[in-house]
C-alpha cells in the first residue's frame, strides 16, 4: 500500500484534543479557548468530541510562535487573517499570470498567421485578440 493511501489527509480531522494537547504541549483548557477566540474550528463527532486534522495542528503550531513572541490573542487573529489573505492574493496573482502566458501565447500565434498572410490586416482584428 503506498503513503498516500496510509496517511490521512492534511484536513482528516483524526485526532483527539488530549492527543494534541500531548503533541503540542499544551493544556487542553488552551484549545478550548483558542476555539471560543475564533482562533481555530475544529470538527466535531456526531458526540459533539473535538477531532483536530494535521492541517489544524499546522495551524495551532503557528499560534503558538505568534504567542512565544509576546502577541496576544487578538494581534494573533488579526495575524493570521492577514495571512490568509496574502495566501488568497498570492494563488490569485499566480492564476492570473497563468492567463497572461496564455494570452501572449495566443497573441503571438496570431501575430504569425497574421504575417502569413499576404493581405492587410484590419486593426479591429488585432483588437479582438485583446479583448479576449
Amino acid at each position: 500500500m503506498s503513503d498516500n493511501k496510509r496517511r490521512p489527509s492534511d484536513r482528516a480531522a483524526v485526532y483527539v484534543i488530549s492527543v494534541v494537547s500531548e503533541i503540542l504541549g499544551m493544556h487542553p483548557q488552551t484549545l478550548r479557548q483558542y476555539e471560543r477566540k475564533g482562533l481555530l474550528d475544529p470538527q466535531r463527532t456526531d458526540g459533539n468530541s473535538r477531532r483536530y486534522s494535521e492541517q489544524d495542528l499546522n495551524h495551532l503550531r503557528r499560534i503558538q510562535e505568534l504567542t512565544q513572541e509576546g502577541i496576544n490573542l487578538s494581534g494573533v487573529r488579526r495575524i493570521l487573517d492577514l495571512e490568509r489573505r496574502i495566501e488568497r492574493m498570492q494563488a490569485q496573482l499566480e492564476r492570473m499570470q497563468e492567463k497572461m502566458v496564455e494570452r501572449e501565447r495566443e497573441f503571438a500565434r496570431e501575430r504569425r498567421r497574421i504575417a502569413s498572410r499576404s493581405v492587410p490586416v484590419l486593426l479591429s482584428d488585432v483588437r479582438d485578440i485583446f479583448r479576449r
